[in-house]
């Protein structure tokens, strides 16, 4: 098992950029993929990026696309997302989450129900 835990939120202006780091109990990192999403009070949650056991295959949401990038460091069990351009809409609390895989392909995840381990989430305010 692993266990998410985010860090790196917080209030930036709107053009700003931010870092979240996602770190990953357990020893076994490279067994899973790993995801984003985020959730505000009025949405459900959604997809924003995912990556593959390795870093190799990554894919990110269209809504981000051009400003975030997804990331992994598999000696440091961490998963990054690097948020450029941020926008007002792009407040809410991101979520990190992790799948475990069974074969070491290129996969990755999009869908929240794919995902059978989630961080507490971190707060990403961006002001205008």
């Amino acid at each position: 098992q692993v266990q998410p835990v985010e860090s790196g939120g917080g209030l930036v202006q709107a053009g700003g950029s931010l870092r979240l780091s996602c770190a990953a109990s357990g020893r076994t990192f490279s067994s899973y993929a790993m995801g984003w999403f985020r959730q505000t009070p009025v949405k459900e949650r959604e997809f924003v990026a995912a990556v593959n056991w390795s870093g190799g295959s990554t894919y990110i949401a269209g809504s981000v696309r051009g400003r975030f990038t997804i990331s992994r460091d598999n000696a440091k069990n961490t998963v990054y997302l690097q948020m450029n351009s941020l926008q007002p809409e792009d407040t809410a609390v991101y979520y990190c989450a992790a799948r475990r895989i069974y074969s070491r392909g290129n996969d990755y995840y999009t869908g929240p129900y794919e995902y059978g381990y989630w961080g507490q989430g971190t707060q990403v305010t961006v002001s205008s």
